[in-house]
């Protein structure tokens, strides 16, 4: 059992070690001579045992006037040798120090970890500052911007609740949309930058596509008519992302009703080996082409292709909506095809749920799941149809067909 002095002297500790990993960085940045700077291993380690020293003895009125006095200090040290470095990162990180230290007796586990990032981001001065000034472009600094304001600000604003006709919109859901396609695209062009664009574009799209398939495909097609050179690639990504949209469904049918899912084994199995080969197909091919020096990255995403496509899916949604309204429910096939436009895997778990409730057996359940990955299969058609040009669709549209043909052909071998 931990006690009182025990946890005292445990933060003293922390405090201490958080000190000398900081305070080791700022050592070996101080320089030498007279003109060096005035903090450094030593005075690190104080400031952030006086923090801890503080809040034991004083508590937070104490710590308060011990960080009031040192960021007196530190001003002062600043005034001293602005002439000669103009930054206060020295500064900043002393008076952080000695917040950590207060923060050690209470929270030490935090306080270590906090320690450790703020030494790893000193550390990490050089690769940082050419990350910024090197590598991310004006252009890719705005889309950052944009990224952040889209998620942090917009996102928290709108509603998450059903509205319009049949309550078939929700702005908060169609937001985030929007933000995934914006994400889907940075995906693909980060990989771009760091593996080229043979191999970059395939491997965004597989991983892509467990966020979302269609849009993966959408955003695949963006990157073809930025540069149609890439075809091949992006194809291969687009195809690709139906791989993680397959892979899904089974861990989600794993979590739901075993039996379903081993009765689906095999079409689900058909579907990702057709998957798998026409993309590598198409990597292979990428291999003959001029991709890299035909490529010049442009834009990181494109805020108005995202808010059309949240646009679109919008109206399927509104659509499907109206759908049930006007003619009702016909069965659990067809509201499951219905689902399957807009989501395959909730139609899916909700077959499988009624599975488990035993209102259903798990053989009936395939030929639904599958319809639903039929329709879904069409929403990517439409969109592959309409995304990327006609090359682009007459390259990714055989390879979707044959995926879910694979996966009905599955079917008929059970």
């Amino acid at each position: 059992m931990i006690t009182g002095i025990d946890r005292l002297l445990i933060g003293l500790a922390v405090a201490l070690g958080v000190g000398l990993l900081i305070g080791a960085d700022r050592e070996r940045r101080k320089g030498e001579g007279p003109s060096r700077a005035a903090a450094g291993l030593r005075t690190f380690a104080v400031a952030s045992m006086a923090g801890a020293v503080a809040i034991a003895a004083g508590g937070e009125l104490l710590l308060v006037t011990v960080t009031l006095g040192v960021i007196l200090l530190a001003g002062l040290s600043y005034w001293r040798t602005r002439d000669d470095d103009p930054g206060i990162t020295t500064e900043i990180t002393l008076v952080l120090t000695t917040v950590l230290g207060g923060l050690a007796p209470r929270e030490p586990a935090l306080a270590a970890g906090l320690g450790a990032l703020v030494a790893g981001l000193l550390h990490a001065r050089s690769p940082l500052h050419g990350f910024v000034r090197s590598i991310l472009s004006e252009e890719d600094v705005r889309d950052i911007m944009i990224f952040a304001g889209a998620t942090l600000v917009v996102l928290p604003l709108l509603p998450d609740r059903p509205i319009g006709p049949y309550g078939a919109l929700n702005l908060h859901t169609l937001w985030i949309i929007v933000i995934l396609i914006m994400g889907v695209s940075t995906i693909g062009y980060v990989m771009i930058r760091i593996a080229g664009a043979r191999f970059g574009l395939p491997l965004a799209g597989l991983a892509s596509g467990f966020i979302s398939s269609i849009a993966t495909i959408g955003a695949m097609g963006e990157r073809v008519i930025q540069a149609p050179a890439m075809l091949k690639s992006a194809v291969a990504g687009a195809v690709l992302s139906t791989v993680a949209t397959i892979v899904q469904m089974a861990v989600l049918l794993a979590a739901t009703n075993l039996a379903v899912l081993r009765t689906l084994a095999l079409p689900l199995a058909c579907a990702g080996i057709v998957a798998i080969a026409y993309g590598v197909f198409f990597t292979t091919r990428s291999m003959h082409e001029a991709t890299e020096s035909a490529y010049r990255p442009g834009r990181a995403f494109s805020l108005f292709s995202a808010l059309v496509f949240a646009a679109s899916l919008g109206t399927i949604n509104l659509a499907l909506a109206a759908f049930q309204h006007w003619f009702g429910s016909t069965g659990t096939l067809i509201a499951a095809a219905a689902g399957g436009f807009a989501d395959t895997h909730a139609a899916a778990v909700s077959v499988a749920s009624l599975v488990s409730a035993g209102e259903m057996t798990a053989h009936a359940a395939v030929i639904p799941i599958l319809a639903a990955l039929s329709t879904n299969t069409a929403t990517k058609i439409v969109f592959a149809a309409t995304k990327g040009g006609r090359s682009f669709a007459l390259s990714v549209i055989p390879g979707l067909i044959l995926v879910i043909a694979a996966a009905w052909v599955g079917l008929v071998l059970i």
